[in-house]
């Protein structure tokens, strides 16, 4: 199946760039676009989220009838999520709506394709920066055609974390974060980073930017495609509470290697949320 997977593949970059370009150019009326909220009213929606993603999503149709689909507006309308064997698409059509509706620059694209329930290819595309990070099981990691590896750092007292807050303010959820982000500070870490994207954010862990980046909250949607960057690129995967990971768990840890990131699961103040396939 090798070859018809690479007719995936390049068939994703290519939806990524046409995409990238329509979101190039509605970012300029970004703050004039209508602005939705879903589960809370920092989890926000526009129109261009829901124009790329039926883009993408109609044009894989077209060529890959037979493929499943998980995106991200798509279930916030009511679509079930589940991760089955089936060639299945994993579709986060903006990564960083927060930061496209204020202009900050950190917007992508992340297309996922899993089959058997495995990440076969990852394509994150940071359109207002230009930077199309890919990955092939087996095959590397790159960024615009430049091969990546994760940093050679062994020592987290050296490193930089990235991390975000999520869209949940409830009292008791952001009493956690806080208390992870006091540990993780105090170890002491150089830094502590957050790009407003997850999938950038896994990028920058495979570009050797940052060592880890690690979030609660998050969708298999932002991760999948991620995911396998970071480990075509030399990285490790795991749960926060330092588990295997579970796409559908909605909790990361990514870093560039196993020590740092054993060090970092021991500080993370851990909690369950909702699965995404919990109502499947």
């Amino acid at each position: 199946m090798t070859d018809i997977w690479q007719s995936a593949m390049d068939h994703a970059v290519a939806l990524a760039r046409k995409a990238g370009q329509v979101v190039r150019d509605a970012v300029g009326d970004a703050q004039k676009e209508a602005v939705m909220v879903k589960s809370s009213s920092i989890d926000l929606v526009t129109q261009t989220d829901q124009k790329v993603e039926k883009l993408i999503i109609q044009s894989v149709k077209e060529k890959f009838p037979t493929h499943c689909f998980i995106g991200e507006e798509s279930v916030a309308a009511g679509e079930v999520c589940v991760l089955t064997d089936s060639p299945t698409w994993i579709i986060d059509p903006i990564d960083g709506t927060t930061n496209f509706v204020h202009t900050f620059p950190f917007v992508a694209i992340s297309i996922g394709f899993s089959v058997n329930k495995q990440v076969e290819f990852g394509v994150v595309y940071s359109c207002l920066q230009d930077q199309m990070y890919t990955a092939r099981r087996g095959k590397g990691a790159f960024c615009n055609g430049r091969p990546l590896r994760v940093s050679h750092e062994k020592d987290i007292r050296q490193a930089i974390i990235a991390t975000e807050f999520g869209s949940n303010r409830d009292p008791g959820v952001v009493d956690k974060v806080f208390s992870s982000l006091k540990r993780v500070v105090s170890i002491p870490v150089h830094g502590v980073r957050g790009a407003g994207s997850a999938a950038i954010n896994m990028c920058l862990v495979a570009s050797g930017c940052v060592e880890a980046y690690y979030e609660i909250g998050i969708h298999v949607w932002d991760i999948a495609a991620g995911s396998l960057i970071v480990s075509e690129a030399g990285g490790v995967l795991m749960d926060v509470d330092g588990g295997l990971l579970d796409l559908m768990s909605r909790r990361v840890l990514a870093a560039n290697n196993q020590s740092v990131a054993e060090h970092l699961a021991k500080e993370i103040d851990a909690f369950r949320v909702r699965r995404d396939d919990a109502a499947s």
